[in-house]
Protein backbone atom coordinates (compact mmCIF):
# COMPACT_ATOMS: atom_id res chain seq x y z
CA UNK A 1 0.00 0.00 0.00
CA UNK A 2 1.14 3.64 -0.76
CA UNK A 3 2.42 5.59 1.93
CA UNK A 4 0.76 8.67 2.50
CA UNK A 5 -3.52 9.55 2.05
CA UNK A 6 -6.64 7.22 0.87
CA UNK A 7 -9.78 9.21 0.18
CA UNK A 8 -8.63 12.06 2.23
CA UNK A 9 -7.66 9.11 5.32
CA UNK A 10 -4.25 9.65 6.62
CA UNK A 11 -2.16 5.93 6.91
CA UNK A 12 -2.61 5.23 10.31
CA UNK A 13 -6.84 5.43 9.71
CA UNK A 14 -6.38 2.61 7.22
CA UNK A 15 -6.84 -0.78 8.64
CA UNK A 16 -6.05 -3.52 5.75
CA UNK A 17 -7.95 -7.04 5.23
CA UNK A 18 -6.84 -10.31 3.58
CA UNK A 19 -10.60 -11.81 2.20
CA UNK A 20 -10.57 -16.10 1.83
CA UNK A 21 -12.51 -17.04 -0.89
CA UNK A 22 -13.73 -21.05 -0.47
CA UNK A 23 -11.87 -23.25 -3.07
CA UNK A 24 -15.48 -23.74 -4.66
CA UNK A 25 -16.57 -20.20 -5.39
CA UNK A 26 -17.95 -19.65 -8.08
CA UNK A 27 -17.09 -16.47 -10.72
CA UNK A 28 -20.17 -15.22 -9.27
CA UNK A 29 -19.32 -14.88 -5.74
CA UNK A 30 -16.31 -13.70 -6.14
CA UNK A 31 -17.68 -10.79 -8.50
CA UNK A 32 -20.42 -10.34 -5.53
CA UNK A 33 -17.91 -9.62 -2.94
CA UNK A 34 -15.59 -7.38 -5.17
CA UNK A 35 -18.91 -5.52 -5.43
CA UNK A 36 -19.29 -5.45 -1.94
CA UNK A 37 -15.63 -3.60 -1.41
CA UNK A 38 -16.32 -1.71 -4.17
CA UNK A 39 -19.55 -0.16 -2.63
CA UNK A 40 -17.65 -0.11 1.10
CA UNK A 41 -15.09 2.29 -1.14
CA UNK A 42 -12.56 0.01 -0.71
CA UNK A 43 -9.67 -1.34 -3.40
CA UNK A 44 -8.97 -4.82 -3.50
CA UNK A 45 -5.78 -6.94 -5.40
CA UNK A 46 -6.48 -10.52 -6.64
CA UNK A 47 -4.20 -13.35 -5.50
CA UNK A 48 -5.16 -16.50 -8.11
CA UNK A 49 -3.44 -20.18 -6.80
CA UNK A 50 -3.88 -23.43 -7.95
CA UNK A 51 -6.83 -23.95 -5.61
CA UNK A 52 -8.36 -20.60 -3.43
CA UNK A 53 -8.15 -16.78 -4.59
CA UNK A 54 -7.56 -13.79 -1.86
CA UNK A 55 -8.12 -10.39 -2.23
CA UNK A 56 -5.83 -8.13 -0.56
CA UNK A 57 -8.14 -5.07 0.45
CA UNK A 58 -6.65 -1.43 1.18
CA UNK A 59 -8.43 1.12 2.38
CA UNK A 60 -10.75 2.29 5.15
CA UNK A 61 -12.15 -1.24 5.91
CA UNK A 62 -13.09 -0.13 9.94
CA UNK A 63 -16.61 0.67 8.41
CA UNK A 64 -16.85 -2.92 6.45
CA UNK A 65 -19.97 -5.01 8.49
CA UNK A 66 -17.67 -8.29 8.42
CA UNK A 67 -21.04 -10.26 9.31
CA UNK A 68 -22.17 -9.17 6.08
CA UNK A 69 -19.05 -9.85 4.61
CA UNK A 70 -19.13 -13.37 5.93
CA UNK A 71 -22.74 -14.21 5.04
CA UNK A 72 -21.67 -13.61 0.95
CA UNK A 73 -21.48 -16.81 -1.34
CA UNK A 74 -18.14 -17.98 -1.16
CA UNK A 75 -16.36 -16.30 1.36
CA UNK A 76 -14.44 -18.68 3.31
CA UNK A 77 -12.79 -16.34 5.89
CA UNK A 78 -11.61 -12.46 6.40
CA UNK A 79 -8.71 -11.29 8.82
CA UNK A 80 -8.15 -7.80 9.40
CA UNK A 81 -4.18 -6.87 9.23
CA UNK A 82 -3.40 -4.50 12.48
CA UNK A 83 -1.42 -1.39 12.11
CA UNK A 84 2.15 -2.32 13.09
CA UNK A 85 2.89 1.52 13.79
Amino acid sequence: MKVGVWNGRTRKEIVEMLVIMKRKATESDLEQVKQFLVEQDCDFHQSTGADRIILGVVGDTSNINCKVLKEISGVLDFYQIPDDE
